[in-house]
């Protein structure tokens, strides 16, 4: 059985804090429990205090078999960030808004460079989704045709070489599927339809709740984000109503900076993240292979 824990952003000491309260002990160096094992939905580095013990924590539980750690969009662009071009450059561009979202990691690192290198290794060798015969987990959407997709090109669910190569060309479609399952699905608002972030800038697509039937909902009801001034709007009826099923797997992911008491999105999905790095809650679940889920099976 499992324990799945939601997106910890370098806050080492809550991670600590949550895994005694779970009933895990460290006393062979690393943390482990009797009889359940932990699944980590991904963002382990950036924002947090705590960021090298944070990763020395998970990859000592990964290493000693007492936990699994997907990949997170934090250490894919920490990835992207540090992987060349042929022709110069990197990956990610190394543009100020980049460098402010990774700054953390790389100031907590300062003097410890093969440490880092090391870990930015380690993170390709992370899985970007997993799945059992009862349940499934995944950083930010279970998206049925990009996971399809990527079963197809990734190295049992890793990525390769040859992927990172294939995503230097934005418009590739191995690219669009990593974004999908790292970064979440967005939705294009209706023509001339907007609304403006927290940064003031106009934003013409929301992220999109894809565990919801969009039927008869407001662009706001759908809107990860709360309270987008967009009540008035309905999601149009000739569009697609793609979304995930009831009667699928249970599935678990991070990703939305969920603030509040923590509560399941819907019987077979429970988002984690309840924005630890924003002084909200670091979430557990206890999964023991039931097919309806249960809120009393939270830990924070």
């Amino acid at each position: 059985m499992h324990h799945l824990i939601g997106d910890i952003h370098g806050h080492a000491t809550e991670l600590e804090a949550l895994l005694r309260k779970l009933g895990y002990h460290d006393t062979e160096g690393y943390f482990r429990h009797p009889t359940h094992t932990v699944i980590f939905v991904g963002d382990y580095i950036d924002r947090g205090p705590e960021i090298p013990r944070t990763l020395e924590m998970v990859k000592a539980m990964v290493d000693n078999g007492s936990a699994v750690a997907l990949m997170g969009n934090h250490e894919f662009n920490a990835i992207c960030f540090n992987e060349t071009l042929e022709d110069g450059g990197y990956l990610r561009p190394h543009l100020i808004k980049n460098f402010k979202q990774h700054a953390e990691t790389l100031l907590q690192f300062q003097n410890r460079q093969q440490e880092y290198d090391d870990y930015i290794e380690w993170f390709k060798q992370l899985p970007l989704f997993y799945e059992s015969q009862d349940f499934r987990v995944v950083h930010a959407s279970w998206h049925a045709a990009s996971i399809e997709h990527l079963r197809g090109v990734l190295d049992d669910g890793k990525l390769t070489d040859e992927v990172l190569k294939d995503i230097e060309d934005p418009t590739s479609p191995t690219l669009d599927a990593i974004e999908k399952v790292l970064k979440g699905l967005e939705l294009p608002l209706p023509t001339d339809a907007h609304f403006h972030d927290k940064d003031g800038q106009v934003r013409h697509h929301i992220r999109y709740k894809w565990w919801l039937d969009p039927v008869g909902r407001s662009f706001d009801e759908l809107s990860v984000l709360p309270d987008l001034g967009l009540a008035h709007l309905p999601y149009p009826a000739d569009w697609s109503t793609e979304f995930y099923e009831t009667e699928e797997r249970p599935v678990f992911c991070g990703h939305y900076w969920l603030r509040g008491q923590p509560v399941l999105q819907t019987t077979n999905v429970c988002c984690l993240d309840y924005s630890v790095a924003k002084q909200g809650k670091l979430v557990s679940y206890r999964y023991e292979g039931e097919l309806a889920l249960t809120g009393g099976r939270l830990v924070w």
